[in-house]
């Protein structure tokens, strides 16, 4: 059943937010674009985005539009929430309009942007002080889409607080800024009003992303302006119940990673349970030891990767680094170093890019209003008060709303067997029935899809941030998803 549409093209209004959001004024940059409110007060808004054509690092201008700035969000917009805004490579007024958030809680949107579906990605080469290399990425899903990437919780990547009390994260913060972000971001951006929206995500991000949505529905049958054309969502191996770590036990049987017999005594003296298991229990906690052994070394994120160990930063590679290049400013970074053979060589590489003071004028970052950049800030206390999104994707299953869960198969922290159970217990009638989906001739995962328009998809060979990657197999995944097509 399509869903229903309001009419398009409304005039652009704004409405109270909600009873959380007070109507306020604030300055970016000396320009202020003044919008009439319905309940007839005022609504002070910014323009903050800026167009970037060059960035350090990246050879030539950029074959594509890229635009960053600020929104601010929160009581008193103490929450300046930065944004990558990239538009379609092919048709930007008629493509819908893709959020993306990172997972974590709390990797910065650039993340998404150079490791997953963005037009960047970091060279790999090895680091001699000076700063990393960019290429194009020629299977990013801005090919066939707009994408925001965006900040968020506070405190991440360049979003920062004006206030102390504006710094605290929860998820359900998070929903509230994620969505007044995107409505004041649409007020901004008028020309995009009539897009289709999609908000996208993977990890951490299946929790907020379905309440998410329900709240953006929730505001347009309330009124809430500008409206929002809201399609659906899509979530990567993403965290849904809690329930998924389970299924690390039969994923490694599975993979061949612990035997049978080891199996079967987990299956028979832990009942199933591996979540916090009862130290009482001597017979499953003796078994789970037995399991973090065998699964000692692999690396959680992609099983056929070398486990890659983060080092110190006063290991002797640091301290000559910092001989060998002593203009460079090492001191201020936490970073430890990977093995250049290691795919997380690239996460050290992001931070001391995002770190240059070339880079920070070019993206117009405001001086002093971050420190150090880091790629994850997971260490900032955030409240999971939301303990399960299970039952907002049932409510929007109700609304009819359109959904792409996708897992990389060789994630064993989010395995997809655990996607596949919260799936099926939505007990939902299937279809179009497992079967394979292809790019180049050749098997690029499996796929079933159901009748409350939910697609569910393996990505073969892929791991937790399944882009990453399969980047080319991915982009095929998503377009044919946009576009309404089969996989």
């Amino acid at each position: 059943m399509e869903m229903p549409r309001e009419k398009r093209g409304r005039a652009l209004t704004v409405a109270n937010f909600s009873s959380s959001y007070r109507t306020h004024s604030f300055i970016c940059h000396g320009f202020l674009l003044s919008l009439l409110l319905l309940s007839k007060f005022f609504f002070q808004l910014a323009w903050c985005g800026s167009t970037v054509k060059f960035l350090p690092g990246f050879e030539g201008s950029l074959p594509f539009v890229l635009e960053t700035g600020y929104v601010g969000v929160g009581e008193s917009e103490d929450v300046q929430a930065f944004y990558y805004f990239i538009e379609s490579e092919k048709n930007p007024k008629e493509d819908p309009l893709l959020l993306w958030l990172t997972g974590g809680p709390g990797c910065s949107a650039l993340s998404g942007l150079v490791l997953e579906i963005g037009p960047l990605g970091f060279k790999y080469e090895e680091y001699d002080g000076t700063l990393p290399n960019l290429f194009y990425r020629s299977h990013s899903w801005t090919k066939v889409s707009n994408i925001i990437f965006v900040d968020l919780p506070v405190l991440t990547g360049f979003t920062y607080a004006t206030a102390e009390s504006a710094s605290q994260r929860s998820d359900w913060i998070l929903v509230h800024q994620v969505h007044q972000f995107l409505r004041k971001w649409l007020i901004d951006h008028p020309i995009f009003l009539s897009n289709e929206v999609y908000i996208g995500g993977d990890s951490y991000s299946g929790i907020p992303i379905p309440v998410i949505v329900q709240e953006i529905s929730q505001g347009n049958e309330k009124g809430v302006q500008p409206w929002i054309n809201l399609q659906g969502y899509l979530l990567g191996n993403a965290l849904t119940t809690g329930r998924e770590i389970n299924y690390r036990i039969p994923f490694s049987h599975g993979m061949g990673l612990i035997s049978d017999e080891l199996y079967n005594s987990l299956h028979k003296n832990c009942k199933g349970e591996y979540i916090d298991v009862d130290t009482k229990n001597v017979l499953c906690t003796r078994d789970m030891e037995l399991f973090k052994e065998a699964t000692s070394g692999i690396n959680s994120a992609y099983i056929l990767d070398p486990s890659c160990e983060f080092l110190d930063t006063e290991t002797s590679w640091w301290r000559s680094l910092i001989r060998k290049y002593p203009s460079r400013n090492f001191l201020n970074s936490r970073l430890k170093l990977p093995s250049l053979s290691c795919r997380s060589y690239v996460y050290f590489l992001c931070s001391f890019w995002a770190n240059d003071d070339n880079v920070r004028t070019a993206l117009h970052i405001r001086q002093g209003s971050i420190g150090q950049w880091h790629r994850c800030s997971m260490d900032i206390p955030h409240k999971r008060d939301i303990p399960s999104s299970f039952e907002y994707q049932v409510n929007l299953s109700r609304m009819g709303y359109r959904s792409l869960i996708y897992s990389g198969d060789h994630d064993l922290l989010v395995p997809f067997l655990g996607t596949q159970a919260w799936i099926r217990s939505l007990n939902y009638s299937i279809v179009d029935d497992w079967r394979q989906w292809h790019t180049n001739g050749q098997v690029a995962g499996y796929t079933r899809t159901y009748s409350n328009r939910m697609t569910f998809a393996t990505v073969k060979g892929g791991g937790h941030t399944a882009p990453e990657y399969k980047p080319e197999e991915c982009l095929a995944m998503y377009s044919r998803w946009l576009s309404k097509r089969a996989l």
